[in-house]
C-alpha cells in the first residue's frame, strides 16, 4: 500500500489503529467484512514509504478486493505483492546474530527516526537490511516462545539467503573428536511440524486453521482480540457488529488452550493421546449429548514433559477456565481441562502481545 492517505484510509477500515504508528513498526490486525466477519488476518508493517499488508495467501486476493472497493478520492494505491516478495523466518535465541552473520545495514532514511538494529530489535519493530544488493525488511515477532525474525526478502534473493543460512549453520558444526562431542550447528533448517509445536506451546492461533473467515472477532479469545482490535478508534468496517458483541459480554463460542493432564495423557504403553484436528468435545465422561466444541490444533509438548495441548472453539457455557471436557484421542475418551490463557510456555514466563 502506497500513497500519502494510506495509513489514514487504513485506519478508517481495518480494527487496529496504525494511524500513529511510526515507521519501522507493525501491529497485527482483523480486516472484517459488512457483517463483522474475519475476511483476513493481517500483519501491518509500517515502512517510511508504504505500508505491508502480510496475511494468509488465501485471504489476500479478497482483502485486496474488499479494501479497493473503498478507495473513492484518497491517494492510495495497492497491489498484490506475492508474486515478488517471500518471507523466512528464524526463530531461537541465537536468531539476531545468526541474521545479522548474513545480512548488512542499509543508510538511515532522511528525516525519519532511526531504526532498529538486529541485535536491539523488539517485539513490534521491523527494520531494514541489505542482502545482495537488494533491501530485506525483518520484523521481530516473538510467536514460538523465543526470539522471531520474520524476513521478507525479494522472491529472486529468497533462495540465495535461504542457502546462505543454511551454510552458516554448517561452518558452526563443531567435527566430532574424542574429547568432544557435536553439539550441533547454531541453527538448522525445521519443517512445519516442529514450527507447529513451538506455536501451540506459545499460545499463537492460526487464521484458517484455529479461526477463520466464518468467526467473528469476540470468537478468537481475549488475547487474540486484544491484539487486534482496538476499542478507542473510530469507525470502521464491520465495527457495530464488533461494538455490540462487547456489549452483550460474550460471543456464542471463543476459542480455548485446553490440556490433558494425569492418567489420561499417556496409554499403557507410555505413548501421549493426542487428540486430532475436528473431533468433537463433549461435557459428559461417555461423550455423550451434544458436543460443545471442537479441536483446531493439538501437539504434544515437549517443554511440558510431552504432555498433549491442544487448541478448541469451545461453547461459553463449557469455556471458563478449570472446566473439565472430554475429548476422543487414541482410541480413549480422556479429561481435558480448559487453560486460563491461549499460552502453554514461554521462555520468560510472559508473552508481550501487539
Amino acid at each position: 500500500m502506497t500513497g500519502s492517505d494510506r495509513l489514514d484510509f487504513l485506519g478508517r477500515m481495518i480494527t487496529q489503529d496504525v494511524r500513529p504508528l511510526p515507521p519501522y513498526s507493525w501491529r497485527h490486525s482483523f480486516w472484517l467484512n459488512r457483517k463483522g466477519r474475519i475476511d483476513a488476518d493481517m500483519r501491518v508493517l509500517v515502512l517510511p514509504d508504504r505500508v505491508l499488508l502480510e496475511m494468509d495467501i488465501h485471504a489476500v486476493a479478497r482483502a485486496l478486493a474488499g479494501l479497493n472497493a473503498y478507495v473513492i478520492t484518497e491517494d492510495v494505491t495497492l497491489r498484490d505483492a506475492t508474486q515478488e516478495i517471500h518471507r523466512l523466518a528464524l526463530h531461537g535465541p541465537g536468531a539476531a546474530s545468526a541474521l545479522a552473520s548474513v545480512v548488512g545495514h542499509t543508510q538511515p532514511t532522511p528525516g525519519v527516526a532511526p531504526q532498529p538494529t538486529l541485535l536491539s530489535i523488539t517485539h513490534g519493530q521491523a527494520m531494514n537490511c541489505s542482502f545482495g544488493g537488494s533491501i530485506v525488511t525483518v520484523v521481530r515477532d516473538d510467536w514460538t516462545g523465543e526470539t522471531g525474525l520474520e524476513i521478507f526478502v525479494p522472491i529472486d534473493r529468497a533462495r540465495l539467503l535461504y542457502e546462505g543460512l543454511v551454510a552458516l549453520a554448517h561452518a558452526h558444526a563443531p567435527a566430532s573428536t574424542a574429547a568432544t562431542k557435536p553439539v550441533g550447528p547454531a541453527l538448522r533448517p525445521i519443517g512445519w511440524h516442529a514450527l507447529n509445536i513451538a506455536r501451540i506451546e506459545s499460545g499463537t492461533a492460526l487464521y484458517n486453521l484455529d479461526f477463520g473467515q466464518n468467526n467473528l472477532p469476540h470468537e478468537t479469545g481475549d488475547e487474540v482480540l486484544r491484539s487486534r482490535v482496538s476499542f478507542k478508534k473510530g469507525c470502521y468496517l464491520g465495527q457495530e457488529i464488533v461494538a455490540r458483541m462487547d456489549a452483550r459480554g460474550h460471543p456464542k463460542a471463543v476459542l480455548r488452550a485446553l490440556a490433558i493432564v494425569g492418567p489420561d495423557a499417556r496409554d499403557g504403553s507410555g505413548t501421549p493421546r493426542q487428540p486430532v484436528t475436528g473431533v468433537p468435545l463433549f461435557a459428559t465422561p461417555d461423550a455423550s449429548g451434544e458436543p460443545v466444541g471442537a479441536v483446531t490444533s493439538s501437539t504434544v509438548s515437549p517443554m511440558r514433559s510431552s504432555t498433549p495441548v491442544l487448541f478448541a472453539m469451545v461453547r461459553h457455557a463449557s469455556a471458563a477456565a478449570g472446566t473439565t471436557l472430554y475429548v476422543p484421542a487414541e482410541g480413549a475418551i480422556v479429561a481435558t481441562t480448559v487453560q486460563p490463557g491461549l499460552t502453554f510456555w514461554t521462555r520468560d514466563g510472559n508473552r508481550s502481545a501487539f
